[in-house]
């Protein structure tokens, strides 16, 4: 458990428990190996980003806060209010953003959990298996000693999904300043999570890589 309390996690504890019922009960997805995810301690759990509910999975995963890094236009919009309430953190991707990497830092050194998708944005290609992986997940987690979840989505976000699923992998610890090194693992993973996730679903690689043109 962290340390001390940030913002957004009472909204966090309130209103996930009704997200996961209704998210369960509607696009009906499959999570694989969850038992991965430490208890305690700081985590990072990193994702491939094909959809805008992503993070939803997540959540559905552990009962522990997950605080979001998410692009600052989500803040400024109509559902500003829910971002702020369950403790997401604001990113200006157009700027090398100090404010949200130091926000992130003081959660992850008082043993609490950032979500985050290694990718920077959507990828809303219908020809890259997965964008190249900035380097901020694994610098934040050489800094603050922070285990790397790394987990993968695949599927179709529709009503009672038969291919919707999201799976867990091996942990990374970042014990050099070796960043290049730790971020192809950490490619390498998520690379393998998602070709495991359309060999269990028996989707193609074509049929995943269009899917993402037509997700919201």
């Amino acid at each position: 458990m962290p340390k001390k309390k940030f913002k957004g996690e009472l909204g966090y504890k309130v209103l996930t428990p009704i997200m996961r019922f209704l998210f369960r009960l509607y696009y009906n997805p499959k999570i694989v190996n969850k038992n991965v995810i430490p208890q305690e301690g700081p985590l990072l759990i990193a994702c491939n980003h094909k959809h805008l509910f992503d993070q939803c999975l997540n959540i559905m995963a552990t009962k522990r806060v997950i605080h979001y890094m998410a692009k600052k236009e989500y803040f400024d919009g109509h559902m500003a209010w829910f971002f702020k309430m369950v403790g997401c953190i604001p990113v200006n991707r157009q700027i090398h953003d100090e404010n949200a990497k130091n926000a992130a830092l003081d959660i992850l050194n008082n043993g609490g959990v950032i979500g985050i998708f290694p990718e920077g944005t959507r990828n809303k290609t219908n020809d890259v298996l997965l964008l190249d992986l900035k380097f901020g997940t694994v610098s934040m987690a050489r800094k603050t000693n922070a285990t790397i979840i790394p987990c993968a989505v695949t599927g179709d976000y529709k009503f009672r999904s038969k291919n919707l699923i999201i799976s867990y992998g091996q942990p990374i610890k970042v014990t050099s300043d070796d960043l290049e090194k730790y971020n192809q693992m950490l490619t390498q993973e998520i690379t393998r999570l998602i070709k495991e996730n359309l060999q269990t679903t028996n989707r193609t690689m074509a049929e995943e890589l269009n899917s993402r043109c037509q997700d919201t």
